[in-house]
């Protein structure tokens, strides 16, 4: 398989300069390899695509470890992995789930690739449930999230047990205060491009003024006029998250939300909804800052100011991915301002005195009670949907099929009458539950 097939599965018409460099360094197998490059230029394809083209699709073996601090990238990267097609086996393993259900679904897989968090990394490695010495590429992904999270001990030991790693690369969009010990940067490759290209360069930046203290009345005013395109608002605390969260939906806006104290499947469902563009909105802590791939982000709200520098890089990162633009906006209430280290020419946003217009999404979720396990694929969830649902392919967006289920997205517009008319039918001969996921 050529790198063009490969791309065209990704929808990318052709390699950045970042991506080409990368991957002419990784051809240097003598040495190890420093990235930095700025949110939303496309690492996890500059390191995916050449790793992947080094390992070897018929040898059942783990190949390749990429440490990543949190589970949204874990299971985002190795979803990018599948995309590409080449029949490189990826899984991601975290906490929030049991290590045991984990490692039978390794049996079963046999991955080349591990997208892992330190912690389970190396909880999978004393169990015995992956063989550490078959590992020949190590990656360390958003290293100096990984560092600031005090993950430091527990990739020590992870590169203690993984004894056959011949090629290291670490990736970050901004710089850590200093490189592990376990990287020789005299003998690394330092590819620097955290200063080309930023993201901040591709956005526009403007300030809102609220009336109040309690900014919420100029957050629903703000939201609908932004329509339903995707948009994050960010904010620094849990509570904060929820009350706003619970806020928006009792005014009808399709949003979801996210924060470290949610189970893992609501942050998935949530992500997925977002993604998918059933939800026009996504409320969240910093945790969506990084490793969140969803390409038509149109804006980033700041609720509360960004901490630092760097959130506030990452957070504007979740917008204008790769080559494209964006907006953000920083909700201020009386004697807020914008933070110093903001350096971009800030333009007085205005908003508009009529009430506020709740934005219709584009997309509702539905949920199939049968998958892989009943021989469903996703061929068969589109006919399904088209036959028996009376869609055009044209109403049907993203679909996944999971071992025990799936999810279809489908023209918002339309979903009550197909829930009404693919009641009681069967998929592929079988009866199946059909629902909204909301």
């Amino acid at each position: 398989m050529t790198i063009q097939e490969i791309l065209r599965k990704l929808n990318i018409t052709q390699l950045n300069a970042m991506q080409m460099a990368a991957g002419k360094a990784f051809a240097d197998d003598r040495k190890d390899m420093v990235l930095l490059s700025p949110t939303g230029s496309g690492k996890t394809l500059a390191y995916l695509l050449p790793m992947a083209l080094s390992l070897n699709a018929e040898n059942d073996r783990l190949q390749a470890v990429v440490i990543v601090p949190g589970r949204e990238l874990a299971a985002q990267s190795a979803e990018v992995l599948a995309k590409m097609g080449m029949g490189i086996r990826g899984m991601g393993v975290y906490g929030g789930r049991p290590a045991m259900d984990e490692h039978r679904a390794i049996n079963k897989l046999k991955p080349h690739v591990l997208f892992a968090t330190p912690g389970r990394l190396n909880d999978h490695i004393d169990k015995g449930n992956i063989n550490p010495a078959s590992v020949r590429f190590l990656v360390i992904d958003e290293f100096d999230k990984c560092l600031q999270m005090g993950f430091l001990g527990e990739m020590r030991k992870a590169i203690h047990h993984l004894k056959g790693v011949r090629r290291k690369c670490l990736l970050s969009a901004t710089n850590a205060e200093e490189i592990p010990e376990f990287v020789d940067l005299k003998q690394a490759l330092l590819l620097d491009f955290s200063k080309q290209n930023q993201t901040e360069e591709r956005v526009v930046v403007h300030q809102v003024m609220a009336q109040e203290k309690d900014k919420l009345p100029a957050l629903l005013a703000l939201l609908s006029e932004l329509g339903n395109g995707g948009v994050i608002v960010f904010l620094n605390y849990r509570d904060a998250v929820e009350r706003t969260w619970k806020n928006l939906c009792e005014k009808g806006f399709a949003a979801v939300h996210m924060h470290g104290g949610m189970e893992q499947k609501e942050r998935e469902e949530a992500l997925y909804l977002f993604a998918n563009g059933s939800a026009s909105v996504l409320v969240a802590t910093d945790l969506a800052s990084r490793g969140l791939d969803v390409p038509d982000v149109k804006a980033i709200v700041h609720y509360h100011l960004p901490l630092g520098e760097q959130e506030y890089v990452h957070r504007v990162g979740r917008t204008a991915r790769w080559q494209n633009t964006g907006e953000t906006f920083f909700l201020l209430a009386p004697g807020e301002t914008i933070p110093e280290f903001i350096h971009a020419d800030i333009e007085t946003y205005a908003l508009d005195d009529s009430p506020p217009q709740v934005p219709i999404p584009r997309m509702a979720t539905l949920y199939v009670g049968k998958g892989k396990l009943n021989k469903i694929s996703k061929g068969d969830v589109v006919g399904f949907l088209c036959k028996k649902g009376l869609l055009d392919a044209s109403d049907i967006g993203r679909v996944d099929v999971y071992e025990r289920y799936a999810y279809a997205a489908v023209s918002y517009g339309k979903v009550d009458e197909v829930l009404k008319t693919l009641k009681g039918e069967k998929i592929k001969g079988q009866n199946t539950v059909v629902e909204r996921l909301r």
